[in-house]
């Protein structure tokens, strides 16, 4: 098995849309005697949390997404901020976003959104023994409802279709993996 894909070289790049939290970039790229034009989102990294407060509880979270028209739930995060480490992005969206903290975080591992298309990296944490310490701090275009869910009801939540963000399905099987370290 010694057959690779084929590599595109990129031979040309613009800015083609600057969209606050991400820009589309056009590519001009070649394969052999095959060109051709390619769009990349260029977003920041992100961040998600699977945060468990000392009850088993996970803090969840349910917000309006204006690519599906639609509340949906998920698990806290955001961007990362420029020269801000994941750990520390994910610390400051878990309080942000739902007043809760907690002393230990364990990174679970990191994922692509869309490689087809997007250049970035979501890294996924747990916050263990969370708890509510402060109060939310919303970005201008947010507005974050927190709910609790038994951690045991997660499968059955995913199962039945309540929770489908694919980067929120990531972040729960990279913690299923490690659930026996918690």
């Amino acid at each position: 098995m010694s057959e690779q894909a084929e590599i595109w070289e990129r031979i040309d790049s613009k800015v083609i849309a600057d969209c606050r939290v991400f820009k589309v970039r056009e590519d001009l790229a070649q394969n052999g005697d095959k060109t051709g034009k390619f769009y990349v989102i260029e977003n920041p990294d992100w961040v998600n949390v699977v945060a468990v407060t000392k009850a088993l509880d996970v803090v969840l979270i349910e917000q309006f997404r204006h690519g599906i028209e639609e509340v949906i739930l998920e698990i806290p995060g955001g961007m990362i901020d420029a020269d801000e480490a994941p750990e520390s992005a994910a610390r400051r969206e878990l309080l942000e976003e739902t007043g809760y903290t907690a002393d230990e975080f364990v990174f679970l591992g990191k994922s692509r959104p869309n490689p087809a298309i997007q250049n970035n990296w979501v890294y996924h944490f747990a916050a263990v023994n969370a708890e509510k310490t402060g109060q939310v701090e919303f970005d201008e275009h947010e507005s974050v409802i927190t709910k609790l869910s038994p951690l045991a009801a997660i499968p059955d939540l995913i199962k039945s279709g309540a929770i489908t963000h694919s980067l929120v399905l990531a972040a729960f099987q990279y913690y299923s993996f490690d659930l026996m370290k918690f």
